[in-house]
């Protein structure tokens, strides 16, 4: 176990991945030419706010225990190392995603980019899940892998068309 973090600050870490992902998808599609990937690109983007609700929703009904930290944190140094630890992801700050942007060449490049921050933020949210230790909390960072793990499934068979 990484640290025992509770599934309130894992919400609210979503919630800002999702924030970024929804810029991401919207600068990306501003920028290529593709019709058919501009047209996945913006669907996701108005996705990422569905789930930006939808984990809000999530944090909103999570029962008092799922909000309690399970670290000893006298000085609240806990949000911080959270905030670190979020900021390392891709999707977490705006200008990581500006630099990343800026290297897409075309359509195919800015699939394959996006497939690699959703397999991030997969990675990341199940890293999260095994350091949870509240069940029901366990369950619904579960659901929020399953929504990310759908915007890749998307993202690959678009880029299959492309490449084959």
């Amino acid at each position: 176990m990484i640290f025992g973090f509770n599934a309130a600050e894992v919400f609210q870490i979503a919630v800002e991945i999702e924030e970024n992902g929804k810029a991401f998808y919207e600068k990306v599609a501003a920028k290529i030419d593709d019709p058919d990937v501009q047209a996945i690109f913006r669907d996701l983007a108005q996705q990422e706010v569905e789930h930006q609700r939808k984990f809000q929703e999530l944090k909103a009904q999570l029962p008092p225990q799922a909000a309690q930290s399970t670290v000893y944190d006298p000085n609240n140094e806990m949000a911080h190392y959270l905030k670190m630890m979020a900021d390392g992801h891709v999707f977490r700050t705006s200008e990581s995603v500006d630099a990343k942007i800026a290297t897409i060449q075309d359509a195919v490049d800015a699939l394959r980019m996006a497939m690699e921050f959703e397999k991030d933020s997969v990675i990341f949210f199940l890293s999260m899940q095994d350091a949870t230790e509240e069940e029901k909390g366990r369950q619904f960072i579960g659901l929020l892998v399953k929504e990310e793990q759908e915007h890749l499934r998307r993202l690959a068979v678009q880029l299959k068309k492309m490449t084959h």
